[in-house]
């Protein structure tokens, strides 16, 4: 099926807001690179705002898919797939061109907590979370809420790092980490078990 002039605007506008930024990519920039004109642009979208939404929805779609596909591909048991994430951060990070991730982005350059796109940023990570709860509840840890969250900084945390130094080890590291937040959560899981076991 041949894209619609919306998809090409939307999949124009991801390219150059993730490469040059949402504040500094121009209305003008993305009609060139979409070949569209723009009576077309204000047909599909009010705003450049919500041109920008559309956009972060369609990456949070693409991405959340990519990412649970990747892991499931790398981890047969929960425990494994939540390793499995930093090492495909790590892939992500040594990619041409990687310049961080379009909701952390987004998130700074529209800072205010109620705009609706710093909003639509911080449901996607919303979202994942939540699908790495499932993995930490499925593998056995305690307090699956406090491990997801130790999770996620520490995947945000190798994020910014590798973005803002360059440092290619940044997904190492971070595997590490969450190696030992499960490995403690999962150890004190065992215990617990054993003791009411034996009681």
């Amino acid at each position: 099926m041949k894209p619609s002039r919306r998809d090409d605007l939307i999949r124009a506008a991801l390219d150059l807001f993730y490469k040059y930024g949402y504040n500094a990519t121009g209305i003008e920039r993305i009609l060139a690179t979409a070949g569209v004109a723009k009576p077309t642009l204000y047909r599909h979208f009010k705003s450049k705002d919500e041109l920008i939404l559309a956009a972060l929805q369609r990456w949070d779609e693409d991405s959340r898919a990519w990412l649970r596909s990747e892991m499931e591909k790398r981890g047969h048991t929960p425990r494994e797939r939540l390793l499995a994430l930093y090492d495909v951060l790590g892939e992500w990070f040594a990619t041409q061109g990687f310049q961080g991730c379009m909701f952390i982005n987004a998130a700074v350059e529209f800072s205010e907590h109620d705009n609706p796109i710093h909003q639509a940023a911080a449901s996607h990570k919303r979202r994942f979370a939540a699908y790495v709860r499932d993995l930490v509840a499925a593998a056995g840890a305690e307090r699956p809420g406090e491990v997801t969250e130790r999770l996620m900084i520490v995947m945000e945390g190798a994020i910014v790092t590798a973005h803002t130094k360059g440092a290619a080890d940044a997904a190492y590291q971070a595997r590490r980490l969450a190696e030992m937040i499960l490995a403690d959560s999962l150890d004190r899981s065992k215990t617990r078990a054993r003791a009411v076991a034996s009681a």
